[in-house]
């Protein structure tokens, strides 16, 4: 079983990730699309390997659990962003709880197929970089918040969703 992780990661938008290098602050909005693209091609290419179902300890993902998770953190993000899109832009949405931990266990990320989760990946990252893309530059400042009271304009909560994939780039090389 793997502890849960319970830190909050937001701290990333203020200082370089130390275990990954990401760099919010040094990281353009306009890049997030492609950037997103390319981890997911980094993870999807990791999927391939032939010993991605194994954990390399008891306390540590696999890379096909890493894949699964990166997919789904795909999809949320993208509900996130459609949600402060579709606001009023005076009242920040609230975005649903995600426990990505209960997820994992849920949906049996170990037991998926290793090649789908790549094509989903693949998919759910094309959305969510489209997405993105599409923002007009009078949008980027549409705020949304989360359950604990954490706030992100459209810009941040790209810097953040981003160093997700990157930081898992970085848990998947091998």
């Amino acid at each position: 079983m793997i502890v849960p992780d319970t830190k909050n990661w937001t701290w990333v938008l203020e200082r370089a990730c130390p275990d990954c290098g990401y760099d919010a602050e040094q990281t353009a909005y306009a890049a997030v699309p492609e950037r997103t693209l390319d981890s997911a091609a980094r993870i999807g290419a990791a999927l391939e390997r032939a010993d991605a179902r194994v954990r390399p300890d008891d306390t540590t993902w696999s890379v096909l659990e890493y894949g699964a998770h990166v997919r789904d953190v795909c999809r949320i993000f993208d509900t996130r962003l459609a949600l402060m899109l579709a606001g009023d832009g005076v009242v920040p949405p609230q975005f649903e709880n995600w426990d990505q931990d209960a997820t994992a266990v849920a949906d049996r990320y170990g037991e998926q197929d290793p090649a789908l989760v790549a094509t989903e990946l693949a998919v759910a990252a094309e959305k969510i970089a489209s997405a993105f893309a599409a923002v007009p530059a009078d949008r980027l400042d549409l705020r949304g918040a989360r359950s604990d009271g954490s706030l992100f304009t459209v810009t941040s909560l790209s810097r953040y969703f981003l160093h997700d994939l990157v930081h898992h780039v970085h848990d998947v090389r091998g």
